[in-house]
């Protein structure tokens, strides 16, 4: 299905802008949906501008709906408010935040002795602003976080799996909070880092089984189970408190 054009514009829903993504398409009738990092809208392409407006209304009245009855959905698109020297608590951890803006057409970030200097350009504001700060802090404290969460990967494999581990990466990702390839490449959302200790070893663990079991099959849960006999309710904890764990 080739897509003609794509328009993003925003919905402010209980003082929340949440991103909106239009796609005119070749299709016959329209389709709403709710992704992690947007509302998406698809429309056949080349309407006349009356029926474009009553898709939209339609669109705009289901977002809301969705959005004000299942609270979960629209804390996906809070953004924190990052300050200049506002502290980030990641752990044990502690990260000093430092934002300067500059006239350049790009921004930048480093780590120097617990502080995050970001250097903002002034050429890009809004939401996606708040999306490229986000990214900096995912990929600046992910790489400072990654060799404690290494040797925790690799002690727990040592402990219950024993399995050749090709490469433990960290990454933002809203889509999952890990994945595993049958190389052995251990992949592991920076969202991670706020969850409690325990409940980033479910993660891993869960992670770490598919070396054995590559599915979700029966064996495979007791594989977790006989890791993390407390699976279920680190999974559940994920599951409530999961969009608390964000830049």
């Amino acid at each position: 299905m080739a897509i003609q054009n794509i328009e993003s514009t925003s919905i402010s829903i209980k003082n929340t802008q949440v991103p909106v993504r239009i796609h005119r398409e070749r299709r016959r009738g329209a389709r709403a949906s709710i992704r992690h990092d947007a509302a998406v809208l698809r429309m056949p392409q080349g309407l006349p501008s009356w029926e474009e407006a009553r898709h939209w209304q339609w669109f705009e009245d289901w977002v809301r709906k969705q959005l004000e009855t299942h609270s979960h959905l629209l804390e996906r698109f809070h953004f924190k408010p990052y300050q200049d020297g506002e502290c980030i608590q990641v752990g044990e951890q502690q990260y000093h935040l430092s934002l300067e803006e500059h006239d350049g057409a790009s921004h930048s970030a480093r780590l120097q002795g617990g502080v995050v200097r970001l250097k903002l350009s002034s050429r890009e504001q809004g939401l996606a602003l708040r999306h490229s700060v986000r990214t900096l802090l995912s990929r600046i404290i992910g790489n400072d976080q990654l060799p404690a969460l290494s040797r925790r990967v690799h002690e727990l494999n040592a402990l219950y799996f024993q399995q050749n581990i090709l490469s433990v990466r960290l990454k933002y990702n809203r889509s999952n909070w890990g994945s595993c390839s049958r190389t052995g490449n251990i992949n592991l959302s920076t969202r991670l880092l706020f969850a409690p200790p325990a409940v980033q070893d479910y993660v891993i663990i869960h992670e770490l089984a598919h070396l054995l079991e590559f599915n979700h099959s029966k064996r495979f849960w007791e594989i977790v189970a006989s890791a993390d006999p407390d699976y279920k309710a680190h999974a559940a904890w994920l599951k409530q408190h999961g969009h608390t764990c964000e830049f």
